[in-house]
């Protein structure tokens, strides 16, 4: 539970998942939630619902979203990384079990907790007030019925509500509490001393007879195991990239087709100033025309411009300021003209759907690419993809025809361009680990492929990778000669003898230590304090020991054999409570404590209902990139 306690309440990524699973009511994302564009392309199905591609990448974005609105640099490397990514995956699986539990429960949210939810969303608040204008300008802006948004809504006050109800069975009696807390913020001083098994190698011997009786009894372990060399022939999507080519007019398509995606961390400052169309367009226009002219003149009047005549509500009252946004996050015409624009710079009028806008680009944070400097990468990835296009399109017909003729890899070597290969002598486990496929091994030692010297069939060893092996040459398993191994078996022998010196050695140690009649001279490593979470170089094994020693008498000893085949005695000098008597930071502490001990609820919530439910995850597409 102590663990618990550090797992679910530090660091920012504990944090940012645990939005995915509570309700995400920042207005400006919930279309994600509703848009299954990409759903041919699963990330991962629950019980036979999918995770799209677009609803996964939308969830990342999510996060970088929310991080930015606290504050912190949130760079590419951090979205991509795969602890991040399976932990929204793992979010994203836990929402869908919720909701498909409170549908099978029958939980049901009244249109009165609706209405009072919806009218207390700060993104609809004028003035400390809900503004129906507001509310209904910003469906627009998102592209949301209020019908479809509300049952968004509603959907997700009733996953909460589910999660919270489970929250809520969480108790922790306060002297239980501070009892765990004491234990959580204990420091103890350590020490410890190591009986190495190696010290003792030379005091031990072993017989020529002794070696020979173990080889003996323990024949079939020197067996070496049937080994083939084979012959092999690979349809790769990466072999085929020399076949295909890219055009400069292709590149920049592509470039200006996903400009968002090259982007990089760029965040751009702007404010604005919004007349709407109304009724009459010309009058619009001749008003915003009028308002830039007295704009240009004298730009530092653009805030009070902005207050006075702008009719974007929300960023008016702030002299038209839009904070901070990337690209894809304004309407088109609106995100070309910033990204168009220098520092300081005032637009000529951009029309968009919602009127006539002046802007200011205020300020350039972050890096963006250009053209040139994502050139190269791009027509490389172009490449690659034409290259598993073609990949595709000849892999049934490289299967079928290392079949149909399958007394010889030339044939299929020579259609495809393709350079047959040799193996060095391998066992079956060797093979498996060479091709990375157990599939493709178990073919090789299949009767038709060794016995009758066919091609094997085609395997599909990694993504894009295609393979048909065929044996040259085979050697039965046979068993190693004495000779070959008996040097080794001498070894081992040593060696068992020395651990177990070493263990006796430090078992009579740490008895009379405990018994205080410990009389020679030991060498302790130099004491240090450590906590839970502050190892101070100790080893995770010796970290295993030092909380779990009873220390009502000090000091207080524990003793193991380590994977090192060291004998580890661990010594325990003194301990101190680091809670203290400071009543606000230990109600603190008990708070987040109990807030761990709902977190496990739910925790363990989740992993009953992942536990019920047939789940998929597709790791290759999971691990490349979702953007």
């Amino acid at each position: 539970m102590l663990d618990a306690i550090r797992k679910h309440t530090q660091g920012w990524l504990a944090k940012a998942i645990l939005a995915i699973i509570t309700i995400p009511f920042a207005l400006f994302g919930i279309d994600s939630y509703l848009n299954q564009a990409g759903g041919n392309v699963a990330v991962a199905t629950v019980a036979g619902e999918k995770i799209s591609v677009q609803e996964f990448s939308n969830s990342i974005e999510n996060v970088r979203n929310r991080l930015q609105s606290e504050g912190q640099k949130v760079d590419s490397a951090l979205l991509d990384s795969p602890e991040l990514k399976q932990s929204v995956l793992d979010g994203l699986i836990t929402r869908r079990l919720v909701n498909k539990e409170v549908q099978r429960e029958h939980f049901k949210i009244s249109d009165d907790q609706l209405n009072q939810h919806i009218l207390s969303m700060p993104e609809f608040q004028d003035n400390g007030k809900f503004s129906e204008d507001l509310y209904q300008k910003t469906l627009k802006q998102n592209k949301l019925t209020a019908a479809k948004f509300e049952n968004s809504i509603r959907s997700d006050m009733v996953t909460q509500q589910a999660r919270d109800g489970v929250a809520k069975l969480a108790f922790a009696p306060k002297a239980i509490a501070e009892k765990a807390l004491q234990f959580a913020f204990q420091q103890r001083e350590v020490t410890t001393l190591d009986v190495k098994a190696a010290d003792y190698i030379k005091q031990v011997s072993v017989t020529p007879e002794q070696v020979k009786q173990y080889y003996e009894q323990h024949k079939d372990k020197f067996k070496v195991p049937e080994q083939v060399k084979l012959e092999f022939a690979l349809l790769s999507a990466a072999g085929l990239m020399s076949q295909v080519s890219v055009s400069d007019q292709e590149v920049k398509e592509f470039y200006d087709a996903n400009v968002a995606k090259f982007q990089g961390d760029e965040q751009r400052q702007a404010s604005h100033i919004l007349i709407n169309f109304g009724q009459d367009k010309e009058a619009a226009k001749a008003k915003a025309t009028s308002i830039l002219a007295q704009v240009k003149k004298n730009p530092n009047s653009f805030e009070e411009l902005a207050i006075k005549n702008s009719q974007d509500t929300g960023s008016a009252t702030k002299g038209g300021d839009l904070g901070s946004f990337g690209r894809g996050a304004m309407v088109k015409p609106f995100e070309d003209a910033v990204f168009a624009m220098k520092v300081n710079q005032i637009s000529e009028l951009v029309e968009s759907e919602f009127g006539y806008h002046i802007i200011k680009l205020n300020g350039i944070t972050g890096q963006s690419s250009s053209f040139d400097q994502m050139k190269p990468q791009i027509k490389a990835e172009l490449i690659f993809q034409k290259a598993q296009a073609k990949y595709a399109e000849l892999s049934e017909d490289f299967s079928n025809m290392v079949y149909e003729q399958s007394g010889s890899l030339a044939p299929v070597a020579q259609k495809y361009n393709l350079q047959l290969q040799t193996s060095a002598w391998m066992s079956r486990e060797d093979g498996a680990k060479y091709f990375k496929s157990d599939k493709l091994m178990a073919l090789v030692f299949s009767d038709e492929v060794l016995k009758e010297k066919r091609n094997s069939e085609a395997v599909e060893v990694s993504p894009n990778n295609l393979v048909s092996v065929r044996v040259m040459d085979y050697k039965a398993e046979a068993p190693r000669t004495f000779d070959e191994v008996k040097g080794g078996i001498e070894a081992v022998l040593k060696l068992e003898q020395a651990v177990k010196l070493a263990s006796e050695k430090g078992a009579s140690t740490l008895a009379e230590l405990k018994a205080g009649d410990a009389k020679e001279s030991l060498d302790w490593i130099s004491p240090v304090t450590v906590d839970r979470k502050n190892a101070q170089g100790l080893s995770n094994g010796v970290m295993n020991q030092v909380f779990k020693i009873n220390t009502d008498k000090l000091p207080a000893y524990a003793g193991f054999m380590d994977d090192n085949k060291t004998y580890v005695i661990v010594k325990v000098i003194a301990v101190s409570n680091q809670l203290g008597d400071d009543e606000e930071f230990k109600n603190t502490a008990i708070a987040e404590y109990e807030a761990a001990v709902a977190a496990e609820y739910v925790s363990a919530y989740a992993a009953s209902l992942r536990a019920k439910e047939d789940i998929k995850v597709n790791t290759s597409v999971l691990f490349n990139k979702a953007e």
